[in-house]
């Protein structure tokens, strides 16, 4: 009888021991941003891991990872241990433009990720040194054409969105001007209130308050229509450029191989997140949209990296831009 005892106890402790480790997430979840602080990834990030957090009971810790663009946080990201306790978060540059743009990737989005959601739609502003003299987008490219490779856009390094986006737009504008690679937007962005670069195209999150703040000058804006925050700001259609129309995605992603109750339960967090008062007015006062249900969600984001990594291919080729 004793030794029957002995025998439910051990089969207890074991089974109990097997549904503690199945338990997520079982410490804090740390949250990879392939980007330097101060841009909009890493202010994106920094608020959905606060609201995924509440909603977790754990810690939800943004680590900046940043070099090669988007390179080498990626690169962590897709070798970290694929349990869900390590995250990243990213946009279409980094987690789908890349493979257009950078020869040695190192992995392939479409098969070493594990999709968790969309979280934020984004449009994207171009701005202009308030040192440059420049006040609308017809006068920058004018300047373009005078001075050619004179003129630069500071960007976040090769392969992010702001990267991609000058490089658009001057093959749209069939001109040629210097792209000066920085390790992130918020570097990017001090060059650009110092005067050292004369342009960056970044997203809202970054842009409306630099503007704001008179840091810079808003020329113009992606999307069908002007935003509140930024009401004098043409569209880039009204401004004379109506090709130019880049609404960026960003989104949460893990390595390959996150069991799938650790990414429902990611997703889960994600939702509430984003029903979050603080999110949700946050998002508001940066031009910041949430997708809607039906575009969010694992299965929602493994169709639009596939999606973006084909456009960007096609683009990239059609535009003349070499990879790096």
């Amino acid at each position: 009888m004793q030794g029957k005892l002995w025998l439910f106890a051990i089969l207890a402790l074991c089974c109990g021991g097997g549904a503690v480790a199945q338990e997520f997430p079982a410490r804090t979840v740390t949250m990879i941003v392939p980007s330097a602080p101060g841009g909009t990834l890493d202010a994106l990030g920094r608020l959905m891991a606060q609201g995924m957090a509440a909603d977790l009971g754990r810690n939800v810790v943004v680590e900046n990872v940043s070099g090669a663009g988007s390179l080498v946080g990626m690169q962590r990201l897709v070798r970290s241990t694929p349990d869900g306790h390590v995250i990243g978060f990213g946009n279409l540059g980094s987690l789908a433009a890349n493979v257009a743009v950078t020869k040695e990737l190192g992995f392939d989005p479409r098969q070493d990720l594990t999709p968790i959601s969309i979280v934020a739609n984004v449009p994207m502003v171009i701005a202009a040194s308030t040192q440059s003299g420049v006040r609308d987008l017809k006068t920058l490219l004018s300047r373009i054409r005078e001075r050619g490779e004179g003129v630069t856009f500071g960007t976040p390094g090769t392969g992010t969105t702001g990267h991609l986006a000058p490089a658009y737009l001057l093959s749209l504008t069939g001109l040629r001007a210097t792209l000066v690679p920085y390790r992130g937007a918020g570097p990017a962005m001090s060059d650009l209130a110092a005067g050292t670069v004369d342009a960056v195209i970044d997203q809202t999150v970054t842009m409306i308050p630099a503007h704001q703040g008179r840091t810079a000058v808003a020329l113009a804006v992606t999307g069908s229509q002007r935003i509140p925050q930024l009401p004098e700001v043409p569209t880039f259609a009204e401004a004379g450029v109506p090709g130019f129309d880049m609404v960026i995605w960003n989104a949460i992603a893990g390595p390959k191989g996150i069991p799938q109750p650790a990414v429902q339960r990611l997703v889960q967090a994600v939702e509430a997140a984003l029903a979050s008062p603080a999110v949700t007015s946050r998002f508001a006062d940066l031009a910041t949209t949430a997708p809607p249900p039906e575009e969010r969600g694992p299965e929602a984001l493994r169709q639009r990296i596939a999606t973006d990594v084909d456009r960007w291919i096609r683009v990239v080729r059609e535009a003349g831009i070499t990879p790096q």
